[in-house]
């Protein structure tokens, strides 16, 4: 009967987390497809706009580590409830906005909500299972992250050229009513990974200004006089942060995780990496498909869901691998392809055929796949169970901090080429620029990366003892 419990657990788990993945996905990679739409409508600019996926990645990312802490704390699952409500509600508010501002205002508090279900569904499922089937069903979470992001393109593209972009935001309100109900009737019970520690105020504050105003200043550097000034004083804040967590009793990131153990360390270094170089991929060629090859958004959508097609399919294959095989070899290869990809991209230009687009998507949607499961696999198998829910929330962190800096770098290369003009006025010889110039950073940037996943170390192995501290170690 308690095996029965206990698979029934697994299951409502699985299953409520696979669905707010897909959700959160879906309209990660739907908004992409209507931005163009959603300048012409507000008559904003190319720079202006990236900033409808940039709040919303700030807000995440500045939130994710005190919200995943708390959620240690009080409860994971009530952490993980709230959070998709509040993301339910804020989505069907997004769809009120009556300019730019507003909505990217909703898109910020869409983040916060976004941080608390990143915070605590990977940190449930890694409480739920055991270590030797942990990977699989990472692999199946990750599978309907990219299910959402397969058909965001392709569904969202539709809903906006048929329906208006606010469709999208109707359409994932409505999924988020479903996770709500799989979350309240079937994921019961509630996790606490450490019920006596105190909350770390002072150390939440100095990441979150830290991390905006450095996140900010980056990618303002060539539109604001003190941008430069912003930036440094976010560096500043994060290393009064890491003072604070050293000597705190409960930091809500712990540094000794980073400090003896290899593993934990270079896997959160790889996905940071990763994400930096990569994020921006469908938001770059998005414009590329639509306003210089003028494609609607409906076709440009389908060839972008070449991409996310491909991560589906292999993500529950790749997870599967590293839980035989070592992550980092896994996931090293996963980064050299996505290397290749982003390399043959930084030639592109204003009559590149899109067959040539064809085949490099597919290749970088394997390499996507090959990397995110083993490298999540990798991290959470590093840490002991009271960990899980830190580590989930650094890996969710390293993530967010990777695409904010990525389209950080986009904005900025963006600003520099077209600057304040409106984004359908842009000259096509701009774009290309932009385009070229981005993805060639990403690429330097994604060959970096390999060293660093390369770097982790073994993971499958018992830790020594006298080397890897009691506040870590791989839980077999």
């Amino acid at each position: 009967m308690a095996k029965n419990n206990k698979r029934t657990m697994e299951q409502a788990a699985l299953i409520a987390i696979m669905s707010t993945s897909f959700m959160v996905a879906f309209m990660g990679s739907s908004i992409n497809l209507a931005l163009p739409v959603m300048v012409q409508e507000y008559t904003s600019t190319a720079t202006m706009s990236s900033w409808v996926v940039t709040s919303y990645l700030l807000s995440s990312a500045a939130f994710l580590l005190p919200v995943g802490r708390l959620a240690d704390i009080q409860g994971r699952r009530k952490f993980y409830l709230t959070g998709t409500c509040l993301y339910t509600l804020f989505t069907l508010l997004t769809t009120l906005a009556n300019s730019m501002e507003t909505l990217i205002f909703w898109r910020l508090l869409q983040g916060l909500a976004a941080a608390m279900i990143f915070g605590t569904g990977m940190a449930i499922l890694t409480s739920v299972y055991p270590p030797q089937h942990r990977g699989k069903a990472m692999g199946w979470s990750v599978s309907l992250t990219y299910t959402g992001l397969t058909l965001g393109p392709a569904l969202g593209g539709f809903l906006t050229q048929h329906l208006g972009w606010r469709s999208i935001f109707y359409f994932t309100a409505l999924l988020g009513l479903v996770a709500l109900y799989q979350i309240w009737y079937h994921l019961q019970g509630e996790w606490q990974g450490a019920p006596e520690e105190q909350f770390d105020w002072k150390g939440s504050l100095l990441y979150g200004f830290g991390l905006i105003c450095f996140l900010y200043g980056l990618s303002a550097l060539t539109t604001e006089n003190w941008a430069g000034a912003l930036a440094i004083s976010g560096v500043i804040l994060l290393g009064a942060f890491a003072g604070v967590e050293l000597r705190s009793p409960s930091p809500i990131l712990n540094f000794r995780l980073f400090r003896g153990n290899q593993a934990f360390a270079f896997s959160n270094l790889a996905a940071m990496i990763n994400y930096s170089s990569t994020f921006a991929l469908t938001f770059l060629l998005s414009i590329y498909l639509q306003i210089v090859r003028g494609l609607d958004t409906q076709t440009a959508g389908l060839i972008l869901l070449i991409q996310p097609v491909l991560m589906a399919v292999f993500s529950p294959v790749a997870g599967s691998l590293s839980d035989r095989y070592e992550p980092r070899l896994v996931a090293s290869s996963g980064m050299a392809l996505s290397t290749l990809g982003l390399l043959a991209l930084a030639f592109i230009h204003e009559s590149t055929s899109l067959w040539l687009i064809m085949v490099i998507l597919p290749l970088m949607g394997l390499g996507f796949a090959l990397f995110s499961s083993p490298n999540t696999n990798a991290v959470m198998s590093s840490v002991e169970p009271r960990f899980y829910g830190v580590a989930s929330s650094t890996l969710g962190t390293m993530r967010l901090i990777g695409q904010s800096i990525c389209m950080a770098i986009a904005t900025l290369i963006i600003s520099i080429y077209v600057g304040q003009t409106p984004l359908n006025a842009a000259s096509h010889t701009s774009i290309i620029n932009t385009l070229r110039t981005a993805f060639f950073t990403f690429t330097i940037l994604s060959f970096l990366g390999v060293f660093a996943s390369l770097a982790r170390g073994k993971v499958h192995q018992d830790p020594a003892p006298d080397t890897i501290p009691s506040s870590t170690g791989i839980n077999r």
